[in-house]
């Protein structure tokens, strides 16, 4: 019990302080990035090549003068950015992020905590974050930071139910909602699923882009309507936590997408990590793994941040409401009976033939989508114009 509490200990102050750093060095990386396809220099002041930039922000948040407006609810607007912050961070500790580690004293699962319920509890504690958004905008006592606030609530409901409902594809093809046993699932097949749930994961992609506010789905805090949407009134450090648990929350989702999708921290192409006896070596070569796949998500999320524009307020329930929530609700009767049939009707076990089925499947989908969303005004008419 004393090496388990300790463990749990270690592990806990490593996730965090691996967090907060990550996300410290993500807005460098994101301000690099941005100038990078702007043809610009960026941050490169602060020590070497601008890597000190994140430590002048934060220190310079730390100094900087805490306002709060005259009219405002005091508790409740100090209350709102630790309510977003909190969970942002929360939401990571049911993510494995590599092998077992093998330890003089037994071995060490590389997860903070492995709940039964992993997938439940990210998607329930994750939606507490909107409460700190709207408790932002309601307390400041400004309309337009409680418009940003009333945005996220609307936007968070709207993109939330199609996220959830394109997980339960991934229940039902892995049996289970501990993410250690998503990975061992898609390990024991050697085939990731997003292979067989490949229209589950463009819907994922796009409703996590809708629950982390970022462009082209940032509404509430659009700063061309709304100055800066829920978090007009705030400064200093209560500023920074709305963007801490921001990226913070792009961490997660893009963790949960390599988790989910793209077998968490299993190396392509070979089973040697996942057999065998556990060795230091596996744990660090599989975080490396788990750490690239979860980076290319990240840099995902920068470049269509600074590549696509806003949409309209209309456009984003529009696709919320009538385009996700009908494709993922279809979408999962066509594949719950596909599984069904292969595994019950045929007698297949989940491997590459069980896969491939499904990923046919799921490619007349994606053609049939295709045809649904364009309806003659994108694709047939350039073709019908050409000829």
């Amino acid at each position: 019990m004393s090496f388990f509490l300790i463990a749990s200990a270690i592990k806990v102050f490593v996730v965090f302080n691996l967090i907060m750093v990550g996300v410290a060095l993500l807005t460098l990386i994101e301000r690099r990035v941005c100038a990078w396809m702007q043809d610009r220099l960026g941050p490169n002041r602060v020590g070497p090549q601008g890597l000190l930039q994140p430590a002048a922000d934060g220190l310079k948040n730390f100094l900087k003068e805490e306002t709060s407006p005259a009219m405002a609810d005091k508790a409740l607007f100090t209350l709102a950015p630790i309510v977003s912050f909190v969970p942002a961070l929360l939401t990571f500790g049911v993510i494995p992020f590599a092998s077992p580690l093998p330890t003089r004293w037994g071995v060490v699962p590389m997860v903070v905590a492995d709940l039964p319920v992993g997938f439940l509890y990210i998607l329930a504690i994750s939606s507490l974050g909107v409460y700190g958004i709207v408790l932002a905008g309601w307390a400041s006592n400004n309309k337009y930071a409680l418009l940003g606030g009333l945005r996220a609530s609307a936007q968070m409901i709207s993109y939330e139910i199609a996220l959830g409902m394109s997980t339960i594809a991934v229940i039902l093809l892995a049996g289970n909602v501990t993410l250690s046993q998503v990975i061992a699932q898609q390990q024991l097949a050697h085939d990731w699923f997003i292979i067989p749930l490949s229209v589950a994961f463009v819907i994922f992609f796009i409703s996590a882009f809708a629950e982390t506010n970022r462009l082209p789905f940032d509404l509430p805090e659009a700063e061309a309507e709304l100055i800066a949407g829920y978090h007009t009134e705030y400064s200093a450090m209560k500023f920074s936590m709305f963007y801490i648990a921001e990226y913070s929350n792009m961490v997660t989702a893009s963790a949960l997408m390599a988790t989910l999708f793209f077998g968490g921290w299993d190396i392509p192409l070979t089973t040697w990590d996942s057999t065998g006896d556990p060795s230091v070596l596996k744990t660090l070569l599989t975080f490396a793994a788990f750490g690239a796949k979860t980076f290319v998500f990240l840099f995902t999320y920068i470049w269509v941040r600074w590549t696509l524009p806003r949409f309209r307020y209309d456009q984003l329930m529009a696709l919320g409401w009538k385009v996700l929530l009908p494709l993922a609700l279809g979408y999962l009767a066509v594949i719950a009976t596909a599984i069904w049939y292969l595994h019950v009707q045929l007698g297949w076990t989940y491997g590459t033939p069980f896969a491939l089925a499904l990923g046919a499947v799921n490619l007349v989908l994606v053609a049939a989508v295709v045809w649904w969303l364009d309806r003659g005004r994108i694709i047939s008419a350039s073709t019908a114009e050409v000829a």
